[in-house]
């Protein structure tokens, strides 16, 4: 059931008929006609624009079309009440059984609010994809925990979702990874470690080292680099993979594919993405105009090869080959990229750091030119994490050296805290995360609001159960408050619609939220009134009725847990 679904219908219906009764014109177009909650509750339970939106076209006044509508969806049976609005909009009233019937609807299908808006379309959700050399650190764990509640958000939509990470092992910051084991593998065989400027600092690559002496013994201590150098990238690329998938299995993230960069280079996969582009006219030798604003001292003229981003609008070319003949950073990912296109996806997303801001729109344009504008790619940038705890900054890592890793976070607070503290601020907004307020039991903390919310439904539910009170799905909801929470588990179909739709899975965490403070004032006014509360002394026949509105409330809590990868709580410690 998707009552706001269902409601639009009714009123595409009574417009249809305006229609054949000669009351609106032939061929109106009602793609824009929306019902929606209204934005002030007290003006009724859903709004209608559509006489605004066909005023124009129909060459009549909005409020004499939301009049005539307003005749039209009074003979719904649904529809206590019909009133028009400002200067045309149509507030909408819903009968009481209607709540009751939404009750039913939601306790009769395990799926409520999965949608099949998807159609099965296949979509690459691409997230983390940090370089293999450190652990993940807190930035990451953002990125992380928002790239895997999308695919999951749009799987529950009816998307076919790929989940994947990019192994940047490719570059030369694999290299620097070699020399820095290379000099934990030295310190594992009794030597100071070297670790120079420019190497990775960090505890992490100890047990590398070690690993390194138990496979070689002291055989590599005097041996040239370029001997060992290859052998110990591939090795401590290896090691750092398996850390970063367990740090990733500790925030409960599992990825379907690892696309390694390396596999691009001397197969040919380059070549055949320009080769592609230029087949498109879209490649060419070139000068590119020199940078704004402050002229770097080492800047000169020179020819490359040049993807021509502009035709897909980017604001300037882009270099694919250096003027020595090296690839650039970007050839690659092109290659990257023309891969996804190939195997077949109908839509990309890309979850980048706040620092790739600058790579949007030339990846944006590389994808409509490798897809001739068939394939979006839409490109979400999540902002900096700012760690508090005792009032105060949160300190580096030890262990990494420079900052504070994904594991420091979830054994502060565990995994479900961590991933729904990353959903309440948009991707693109900034996110502080105190460790002390994100474990407080009050209101202010939206992880225990909702949690505690669940919680009760549990504990109820075993209650009823010692009670052998026989459960049904019919509800008696008498009560304004009983009404309020019926309506915000009405709009759950249509926030998971808009939320899959907007790409924005801190929606469900909001809204959550919101069905949870619904919920918690139900329960607070059965402390004042006992015939609200869900458990009646004695009457198993009227409990059983409360519980269903209850029970409903904890199928979409949990649904909603579900999409953001959190475990829902059965008590509250």
């Amino acid at each position: 059931m998707h009552l706001f679904s269902d409601i639009r219908a009714a009123v595409i219906e009574a417009l249809e008929a305006m229609v054949a009764a000669g009351e609106l014109p032939p061929g109106l177009d009602m793609v824009n006609v929306a019902v929606e909650p209204p934005r002030d509750a007290a003006h009724g339970d859903m709004a209608t624009n559509a006489a605004m939106v066909l005023a124009k076209a129909a060459g009549r006044p909005p409020r004499e079309i939301a009049e005539a509508l307003a005749l039209r969806l009074a003979e719904d049976s649904r529809i206590a009440a019909a009133e028009v609005a400002g200067p045309g909009f149509l507030n909408l009233r819903l009968a009481a059984p209607v709540w009751a019937g939404l009750v039913e609807a939601v306790l009769a299908d395990p799926d409520y609010g999965r949608s099949a808006m998807g159609a099965g379309q296949r979509v690459n959700v691409e997230y983390v994809s940090a370089n293999p050399t450190g652990p993940l650190h807190v930035g990451h764990t953002r990125g992380a925990v928002f790239g895997d509640a999308l695919a999951a958000l749009l799987a529950y939509a009816g998307f076919a979702v790929t989940r994947e990470y990019y192994i940047n092992d490719g570059g030369a910051q694999v290299d620097v990874l070699a020399r820095s084991a290379f000099e934990r593998y030295r310190e594992a065989c009794g030597l100071s470690p070297e670790i120079a400027e420019g190497l990775y600092p960090g505890d992490y690559l100890v047990p590398i080292g070690e690993a390194l002496k138990d496979r070689y013994g002291e055989s590599l201590i005097d041996t040239p680099e370029a001997d060992w150098l290859v052998e110990i990238r591939e090795f401590a690329t290896a090691r750092m993979m398996d850390m970063i998938r367990a740090d990733l299995a500790a925030l409960g993230v599992s990825m379907d594919v690892y696309f390694s960069e390396k596999s691009l280079y001397g197969t040919g996969r380059i070549e055949a993405a320009l080769e592609d582009l230029a087949g498109k006219g879209l490649i060419y030798e070139g000068v590119l105009e020199p940078p704004k604003g402050k002229m770097p001292e080492d800047w000169e003229p020179r020819e490359q090869t040049l993807f021509k981003s502009t035709a897909h609008g980017d604001d300037v070319d882009r270099p694919v080959k250096k003027s020595d003949g090296a690839w650039t950073y970007f050839a690659p990912d092109i290659a990257y990229h023309f891969d996804k296109v190939s195997r077949g996806f109908d839509q990309l997303i890309d979850v980048f750091g706040a620092d790739h801001g600058g790579y949007v729109k030339r990846m944006k344009a590389a994808v409509s030119a490798l897809s001739d504008g068939r394939v979006p790619l839409d490109i979400k940038l999540t902002q900096l994490v700012r760690l508090f705890k005792d009032g105060a900054p949160f300190k580096m890592s030890k262990r990494a050296g420079t900052f504070v890793t994904l594991r420091d976070v979830v054994d502060q607070v565990g995994a479900d805290v961590t991933r729904f503290v990353m959903l309440t601020r948009k991707n693109d907004a900034p996110l502080d995360f105190d460790f002390d307020h994100v474990l407080e039991q009050s209101k202010d903390n939206p992880v225990f609001y909702v949690q505690y919310a669940h919680a009760r439904v549990r504990s109820v539910l075993r209650k009823a159960a010692e009670q052998n009170i026989a459960l049904t799905d019919t509800p008696a909801l008498e009560d304004a408050a009983e009404i309020a929470v019926a309506k915000k588990l009405a709009e759950w179909p249509r926030l998971v619609e808009i939320a899959a739709r907007t790409h924005e899975p801190h929606r469900i965490a909001f809204y959550l939220y919101d069905l949870a403070s619904e919920f918690h004032a139900l329960w607070n006014r059965g402390n004042e009134r006992p015939e609200l509360r869900f458990l009646q002394d004695g009457d198993p026949k009227a409990s059983a009725e409360k519980i269903a509105l209850l029970r409903a409330v904890g199928v979409v809590i949990s649904a909603g847990l579900g999409i953001l990868g959190v475990t829902p709580a059965e008590e509250m410690r």
